[in-house]
């Protein structure tokens, strides 16, 4: 069973590649310092994975 991760960006996507901006549309996040409650499925993980030196997560 899949629980819940809040993610929240710490960091501005201006500068980043278009790769790394459509991996956050993906996430749902647009503005720095917002957050997110998404499922904790491996595509989502992998989602994170990618942009982790600019995410953060928690356990909900």
């Amino acid at each position: 069973m899949a629980g819940k991760i809040k993610i929240t960006t710490t960091k501005s996507r201006i500068g980043r590649s278009q790769h790394q901006r459509k991996i956050l549309d993906g996430l749902g996040l647009k503005r720095r310092s917002q957050s997110v409650v998404r499922e904790d499925t491996p595509a989502i993980r992998g989602m994170v994975k990618k942009l982790e030196f600019m995410l953060q997560v928690e356990e909900v």
